[in-house]
């Protein structure tokens, strides 16, 4: 079922944005200790972006429970 494979990939694709985000802010916040700077690091934005990618992740979950109940539906007719 295509609509299977399209929801994985999204839900792959929002965790991997997430780990990247949180990767940038660990790194710049390792490195704001060390020099006692802020870094480059937009947090806002990087928040916003780890907010989005857990949406994003919450959106294809919910389609790959919807195909999953219309299978199910399919399989209880032809039965």
């Amino acid at each position: 079922m295509q609509a299977l494979s399209i929801a994985a990939a999204g839900m792959m694709a929002a965790a991997d944005r997430l780990q990247a985000s949180a990767q940038r802010v660990a790194s710049a916040g390792a490195q704001a200790d060390r020099a006692e700077t802020l870094g480059d690091v937009d947090y806002v934005g990087e928040r916003v972006g780890q907010i989005s990618a857990a949406n994003d992740f919450k959106a294809n979950a919910a389609v790959i429970r919807t195909a999953d109940q219309m299978t199910g539906a399919l399989l209880d007719l032809k039965a």
